[in-house]
């Protein structure tokens, strides 16, 4: 039985094979949550969308001016605004 070498030479597929990456480790935060953004997007008539916009505001949920201007949705009487608020869990 032939004798096995521990320093034997690697095969040629595996010399050109690049060495592994090591990514340098993520700084830990003070808080383990991140401020992070949501979306909402309100569909109705002009009056019912007027309205959700201030009764939000009145809620001190959002300003009326942090909506986006009413955009048409394709729909007969029908329009949407859209809200992108940041928030911390």
């Amino acid at each position: 039985m032939p004798e096995i070498n521990s320093q034997t030479v690697a095969p040629a597929a595996l010399r050109h094979v690049p060495a592994p990456v090591v990514l340098p480790a993520t700084p830990v935060t003070t808080s383990p949550f991140q401020p992070d953004k949501v979306r909402h997007m309100v569909f109705g008539t002009v009056p019912a969308i007027r309205f959700t916009i201030k009764d939000l505001h009145h809620r001190g949920y959002a300003d009326p001016n942090e909506w986006s201007q009413l955009l048409p949705t394709g729909r007969d009487g029908e329009v949407m605004a859209i809200l992108t608020k940041r928030v911390e869990p």
